[in-house]
């Protein structure tokens, strides 16, 4: 049984439905979302959504599809839309359930009819096929489907104007069109054959709303094309199928065919964690001969820095060492001087190749040291030798990274966030940590033992020789830089130019916010501080930090703590990394706490993970959402699916396993 079945009394409930969105990817970067009743309530929402030649971003083609159903020469719209102060048509009131395994499908009820659709998104291929099936008719009944097509960036929305080209084109079983002549023609089709007449009446649609989009500060009004509308008799028992794709279904046996082929390939999605493993899979983007994490859906492209945190989770967690392979090489190919892209072409990420080593390690365990050591050995090198003599000052690149003679990485820009505490507002970061970051340095302290480790393993003298001494060094300066014995916590930063700022900071530059950053250094393989550091530091980190969702970005005993993620993209902005709450570091506390405790802490790690069950079927159903806020009740927020909030999950559910075999 599916855990992912709502009612009719939930359905009809607005409030309810409107905030619960479904997701599914065709595994190449294009995706259909919208809400569990079909109405669409970002910018982001659509039946087919998809990248087009020469461009990284994605698109809106066809942006949703009513369905009317016609009896007695009387019409039931079954599609729900916002207007300016109204739903029209509020064709949810017909729905009686919504299941979303195998595939995502919707029941109506309308007088005697009883209608079934599934919507099915095909892997990597960008089509979509919506299944019609009769199930109940009193008597004759006709189907109507007008499509509305948008054509524009899933980041804006678009406007009337006289430029679009609303004509069709006849197709075998269909038609195909196109609103501008740079983007790729629509084939829209169905298998009912000559019975099927498309009617051609183009014309403009106002003011669509969505609500999403008003709430975040974005504009929230759109204008949508429909070229006209097909209309075809449908029998008892009988299924029809629609499809859209980019390019032409030559018969209705091809499509019958596919879907069916597809439908077979579907999971069930039955539980909690079988939810994710699904949701993990829709993360991986193969283009060419290039494989990608989204970093999360509707919005993110690839992120250099998340691919790696997510890696582990969202792959090796389901036992596909190869999609981890094919992502690694696909980012070590784009590698340049030391660093790795980040948000597409900009390489301003300190942290994300010292999250690669930390990626290899899980890797490690799947394909072994030395498999590691001959495909990534000399990348390693690379990174460690870019870092120990300067990126930047020398070739000009920004932003600066360098590490200083304590040895300690020290990394720093005026304008940009170089952490994953990214968030800038009228280009200034609103948390930079400019200078010694405490993550950082435990991130750099793990790469330089583990490809030592390799080195020395595999006779690597030139290396070991070079490098041999640093480690002590780093561990030295770390503790005198970072540690304090009357917080009994560390430095989030360490900057001396930074001074007199407040009594959360110390001589030298000292900045003891307590954030989460601080439980990487407990969480990785090679570690600096003592035992009762590490459980002093998981203390304060528990006390301040920690929610049943993750860990908060800053303590509520803070003053710049901000307690709820909301309000236009600014004042979003400046919550994002204080007092937010992300489920990302939320695996490195469990690992830190099984480091120390062992299976003693089961209970817990299991207490921890049971919080996400309850999220699944809300906000972005099946999966598990980018932040939530920091204030109780910890609302869901940001993107509806995040790569490495599911990864997090994923591999406390692992560690979980692990303690108790």
């Amino acid at each position: 049984m599916s855990v992912l079945k709502f009612d009719k009394q939930s359905l009809g409930n607005l409030e309810y439905s409107l905030r619960r969105e479904m997701l599914a990817t065709d595994r190449t970067g294009g995706y259909m979302s919208t809400t569990i009743v079909g109405c669409n309530t970002r910018k982001y929402h659509g039946l087919m959504v998809c990248p087009r030649d020469g461009s990284e971003d994605e698109f809106v083609l066809l942006s949703s599809l009513d369905e009317t159903v016609i009896q007695h020469e009387q019409s039931f719209n079954l599609a729900i839309h916002r207007f300016p102060g109204t739903y029209e048509p509020r064709g949810h009131k017909y729905i009686t359930d919504f299941d979303y395994t195998p595939t995502p499908a919707i029941t109506y009820r309308v007088g005697g009819v009883v209608l079934r659709k599934e919507l099915l998104w095909i892997h990597s291929k960008t089509q979509l096929l919506i299944r019609y099936t009769l199930v109940e008719a009193t008597s004759e009944t006709r189907l109507r489907l007008r499509p509305f097509l948008a054509f524009r960036n899933k980041h804006s929305v678009g406007q009337a104007n006289m430029f679009a080209d609303g004509r069709t084109h006849h197709v075998r079983g269909g038609v195909r069109c196109r609103l501008y002549g740079d983007f790729p023609w629509l084939y829209m089709q169905t298998n009912c054959g000559p019975d099927c007449e498309f009617v051609a009446a183009p014309d403009w649609y106002y003011k669509f709303e969505y609500l999403e989009e008003k709430e975040r500060g974005y504009p929230f009004q759109e204008d949508l094309l429909t070229p006209g509308y097909f209309e075809f008799p449908i029998r008892k028992g009988e299924s029809v199928i629609f499809s859209a794709a980019l390019d032409e279904m030559w018969s209705a046996d091809t499509i019958n065919q596919i879907f069916d082929e597809e439908l077979g390939r579907r999971s069930d999605k039955k539980d909690f964690l079988s939810c994710l493993q699904h949701s993990a899979r829709q993360f991986i983007s193969r283009r060419g001969d290039r494989t990608e994490v989204v970093a999360g859906w509707p919005w993110f492209g690839r992120w250099g820095r998340d691919t790696f945190i997510a890696l582990p989770g969202i792959t090796l967690t389901r036992g596909d060492v190869q999609a981890c392979i094919d992502v690694i090489d696909t980012m070590t190919r784009e590698m340049s001087g030391g660093l790795f892209p980040n948000m597409g072409e900009a390489y301003n990420s300190v942290d994300a190749p010292l999250w690669f080593f930390w990626t290899l390690q899980q890797l490690e365990e799947h394909v072994g040291a030395d498999r590691i050591w001959n495909d990534y050995g000399q990348k390693m090198k690379d990174i460690l030798g870019a870092y120990r003599h300067g990126v930047g000052a020398a070739d000009g690149r920004e932003p600066v990274i360098s590490v200083r003679d304590n040895g300690l990485v020290w990394a720093g820009h005026p304008s940009l966030a170089m952490t994953w505490m990214d968030a800038v507002v009228d280009g200034h970061p609103v948390t930079g940590r400019e200078g010694h970051q405490v993550e950082i340095n435990a991130l750099w302290y793990n790469a330089v033992c583990y490809t030592l480790e390799l080195a020395r393993a595999h006779g690597d003298s030139t290396f070991t020789t070079e490098w041999e001494s640093l480690p002590e060094k780093i561990r030295a300066s770390f503790v005198e830089t970072f540690w304090s014995d009357s917080r009994g916590y560390l430095a989030d930063y360490v900057n001396p130019s930074h001074h007199d700022l407040g009594p959360l900071w110390e001589p030298g530059g000292r900045n003891f916010f307590v954030r989460p950053n601080q439980v990487i250094a407990c969480s990785l393989r090679y570690k600096m501080l003592g035992e009762e550091q590490l459980l002093s530091v998981l203390e304060t980190i528990k006390r301040h930090l920690l929610t049943p969702k993750g860990l908060r970005t800053l303590s509520p005993q803070n003053p710049l703590y901000q307690g709820r993620y909301e309000g236009d993209q600014p004042t979003r902005d400046r919550a994002y990394h204080q007092g937010t709450v992300w489920p990302w570091p939320l695996e490195h506390y469990v690992r830190a706490n099984f480091d120390i405790w062992g299976a003693a802490f089961l209970e817990k790690a299991s207490e921890i993970l049971a919080g996400f069950e309850e999220d699944i079927d809300s906000y972005g159903i099946g999966s598990v959402p980018e932040i939530y806020d920091g204030d109780p009740p910890h609302a869901q927020r940001g993107a509806i699916s995040q790569a490495w909030s599911v990864g997090a999950v994923l591999r406390i559910n692992e560690m979980i396993d692990r303690h108790r075999q």
